[in-house]
Parts: C-alpha cells; sequence; structure tokens
C-alpha cells in the first residue's frame, strides 16, 4: 500500500527516475542480495517502505517475525545505503514506536521515556532500532537522512486480511461481507473506546515527496492529521459509507490496544506540509476500491511468511 502510493505520487512528478524490486525479486532479508543491488543501481535516494506489518492478532500471533524481520529489512537497507553513498534516506516507521500512556498529542521527544503497548511491542522495537539507525549516521557522518513515523494508514491495496489487517480496512471487510449477508452483525475487537487517528496513505506520499529536497533540521518526523476519533464512531461511519443496517457486537474479551494514540504534528507543519485528504472522503475512496477490487481481494489470505 505505502510503497506503491509513494511510486504513484513520484511518477506524477516526473523529477526522478524510479528503480524498485517486488519481493520476488529482491528478498530484504537477503544482505548479500540487497547489498549488490546498491552495487548495480548506485540510487541517489532510497525511500524504505519495506515492512512486516499487521494488526493485534498478527503481532500477537507472529512476535518473532515482527520483530526479526523488521531488524534484518531496515538493516540490510540502511547499510547498503550508507555503504553505497546514498545521499538521502527516508526510513518509515509508525506510531507505535511511543509509549503506550505518552502524552498526548504525542511529540517525537516522547520516544523511549516509557513503557511501550504490548500488543505491538515486538514491530515497535525494531522500528525504534531504525529511528536510532538514522540518527546516529546523522550524528557521525552529518548525513540527510531522516525517519518518518507516520500515524495509522489506510487506502487503496490495502491488506483486507481478517487474520492480519489493521482496525480499518479490517472494518471495511467486515461490514461489506455482513451486509451482502443479509446485513448480519458485525463483531469487533475492544469496547471501541480507543481514540485513534487515521492518514491517507495518499497523503503520506506527499509528505514523502514533499521532504525529499529539504535538509531537515531533525532526524525525527510525525506524520498525521493531528485529529483522532474514537473506535466506535470509526466504526459507525464505515458502517455508514458501507450500507449496513445490522447491529454491531462490541467483544470486550479482546484488547482495545493503546488507550490513545494522537500524534504531535507540528515539526512538519513547521516545515509547510500539512495532510489534506478529509476521514471520510478517504474512507468513501477506499472503500470505492475495495469494492471494484473486490473479487481479488476476497482471495487474498496473508500467509506469516508475506505480513
Amino acid at each position: 500500500m505505502v510503497g506503491s502510493a509513494i511510486w504513484r505520487k513520484l511518477e506524477t512528478t516526473r523529477e526522478y527516475q524510479l528503480t524498485g524490486r517486488t519481493h520476488a525479486e529482491l528478498d530484504l532479508q537477503n544482505q548479500q542480495a540487497v547489498l549488490k543491488f546498491f552495487a548495480d543501481e548506485k540510487p541517489d535516494v532510497v525511500i524504505d517502505a519495506a515492512a512486516r506489518v499487521g494488526g493485534i492478532m498478527a503481532n500477537a500471533t507472529y512476535p518473532y517475525q515482527f520483530l526479526s524481520d523488521n531488524l534484518q529489512i531496515q538493516n540490510n537497507l540502511i547499510q547498503g545505503a550508507f555503504d553505497s553513498g546514498v545521499k538521502r534516506f527516508i526510513f518509515l516507521g509508525s506510531s507505535c514506536i511511543y509509549p503506550r500512556l505518552a502524552p498526548q498529542p504525542i511529540q517525537e521527544e516522547s520516544l523511549l521515556t516509557g513503557e511501550l503497548e504490548p500488543t505491538n511491542q515486538w514491530y515497535a522495537i525494531a522500528k525504534i532500532a531504525g529511528v536510532k539507525t538514522i540518527e546516529a549516521l546523522r550524528r557521525q557522518y552529518q548525513l540527510n537522512y531522516v525517519s518518518l513515523m507516520p500515524t495509522n494508514l489506510y487506502g487503496p491495496f490495502d491488506n483486507f486480511d481478517l487474520e492480519t489487517s489493521h482496525v480499518l480496512p479490517a472494518m471495511i471487510r467486515k461490514f461489506h461481507d455482513a451486509t451482502r449477508n443479509n446485513h448480519a452483525p458485525v463483531a469487533l475487537w475492544g469496547s471501541g473506546s480507543a481514540l485513534r487517528e487515521f492518514l491517507h496513505v495518499d497523503d503520506l506520499a506527499e509528505a514523502v515527496n514533499f521532504l525529499l529536497n529539504k535538509v531537515t533540521p531533525y532526524d525525527l518526523y510525525n506524520v498525521g492529521t493531528g485529529t483522532d476519533l474514537s473506535i466506535k464512531n470509526l466504526a459507525l461511519l464505515i458502517q455508514e459509507i458501507v450500507g449496513h443496517k445490522g447491529e454491531i457486537k462490541w467483544d470486550t474479551t479482546k484488547p482495545d490496544g493503546t488507550p490513545r494514540k494522537l500524534l504531535d504534528v507540528q515539526r512538519l507543519h513547521t516545515l509547510g506540509w500539512k495532510a489534506s485528504i478529509n476521514l471520510e472522503a478517504g474512507i468513501r475512496n477506499t472503500y470505492e476500491w475495495f469494492v471494484a477490487n473486490y473479487n481479488q481481494v476476497k482471495q487474498v489470505k496473508i500467509k506469516p511468511n508475506q505480513v
């Protein structure tokens, strides 16, 4: 989802010669293959949008893979870029790097000031290591490398597999399928009270493009909208957009995750960038894409080694 959005955006600018590889063409966990890629292609800029990602269930089921695979992927890319003299590196992480009970909205300075959310700590620890690696390279070698921490992302080409997807695409899938099944009840995890912020992936792509040619005074920037809503209100909004008329059943035996996760985006605003896609409009856009591609999406089953 993220890589394709950034690729689409950079294609429209016609300022860059883009080079990329699919997972089948280049295994980013294979250090020698990654180093050979850098030696052959000699890129000037690297945007690291590759990661093993997933929701609460996926993180709980595959903790070792979420920690180990992400460490391998980012370490290979950062090392390859550094060794080959890459001038600009943009590392994409996640807002889950911040403490579970960080003061809201969460500032970049909150990193490593408290305990992580247990339901995604494995992924978070890997991404924290990436952030600190970028910081270390900037400090020691004065490189123009930067980390971007997006809030919860959604949009076209998202993962809609119910076992491994994040909350927003999972809701789209559940409400759509229930609507087609005579508006059957929809079961959702938790109490619905947790507060979350959501950013359309095209907004993130705009932020990446905005920062490509800038010298950034900080090594870490939050990327978000600066507004949030409860999971319950998100469910009601998606239910309305999809047209589901049935009951919502909240399973309070399942975890809510972090109580609130709203990013402070003043650093990026100060540079001159703000998100522009309204949440309702963004969800409608995503749902239209989902419906148009439903026959393909419903057949996609994400396996543990594909998350």
